[in-house]
């Protein structure tokens, strides 16, 4: 709850550079330790102010000019700033989670790179979120984090904006199935961050995002109570379709297994009979196409 005496600011600043002489894996625990405080967004202030973050974190600072699409938020970076409280706000007392808030503060990072603009003059990030995930795995791995952590939150960033358009009421179970099977293990963080990522004054739209999110975490868990989400896999197994299809190890059964995955998802468990069918047709077909390509050849 301090603030910075200004001579010591001042001091900050003249020697930022000096940061470069102090290892990457100290640098990592002391962010790792202000990330986890009580209010992080006064120590990211402070080291966007200084000329730190530049040193250590350029995605953050990068953010600080961007406007957002809206042209509402004063910068991407005070948006993100946001989101991460707004995620804090989310945890269980007294349990920080390193990964959610470092996932809601650089989840629009990508956003510098990819900033354009439409005929209509407003301003577009297209892709920000694949361009940000691209970012923080090498900003991460410069600062040798876990690789775990690292895919864990690269992950996040990626994956922030597949909510986006679920409100329009367009889901179907495939589309929802594919959004739990994406997220894996991280399918509860990534439900608050797209919750935190709401900052807008309009009441009527933040509703409208909060009920968005109500009704999709609703079709999780009845989708959940009839099949198993957490885990989606072929109805299938390796060594059945190696039997059926009369197959030895190999690639083929790789490409059967996720075609059977695929078709998991998109239709939901299958009776056994079903699926071999389902595999028998696929393979003929597969068969089929292949032998024509070697005749052309």
């Amino acid at each position: 709850g301090f603030d910075v005496a200004p001579r010591v600011l001042k001091a900050l600043k003249e020697m930022s550079s000096e940061i470069d002489r102090i290892t990457v894996e100290r640098i990592s625990t002391e962010l790792n330790k202000l990330i986890l405080g009580a209010d992080p967004s006064r120590g990211i202030d402070l080291m966007v102010e200084s000329g730190l973050a530049n040193r250590v974190l350029p995605e953050i600072s990068d953010m600080r000019m961007t406007q957002d699409e809206h042209r509402q938020h004063k910068d991407v970076y005070q948006h993100s700033l946001q989101v991460m409280r707004q995620a804090i706000d989310q945890e269980e007392p007294g349990e920080p989670d390193l990964v959610l808030r470092w996932a809601a503060l650089l989840h629009d990072c990508g956003k510098p790179a990819t900033r354009a603009y439409n005929e209509q003059g407003n301003v577009t990030f297209y892709q920000h979120e694949v361009v940000g995930a691209k970012l923080v795995r090498r900003r991460l791995r410069k600062l040798k984090f876990p690789k775990k952590t690292n895919h864990e939150i690269s992950q996040l960033v990626y994956l922030h904006m597949r909510f986006h358009g679920y409100g329009e009421g367009k889901w179907t179970d495939s589309a929802v199935r594919r959004y739990v099977n994406d997220a894996g293990d991280l399918l509860e963080r990534l439900n608050k961050i797209v919750r935190a990522d709401c900052t807008t004054r309009n009441r009527r739209k933040a509703a409208r995002l909060a009920r968005a999110c109500d009704s999709l975490e609703a079709r999780i868990k009845e989708l959940a109570e009839q099949e198993d989400l957490a885990r989606v896999r072929p109805d299938l197994d390796g060594n059945e379709i190696m039997e059926i299809l009369d197959l030895k190890p190999g690639k083929e059964v790789g490409q059967a297994w996720n075609y059977l995955k695929e078709l998991r998802l998109e239709s939901g468990p299958l009776e056994r009979e079903d699926a071999i069918l389902a595999l028998k047709k696929w393979w003929y077909e597969q068969s089929g196409e292949q032998a024509e390509s070697e005749s052309e050849s």
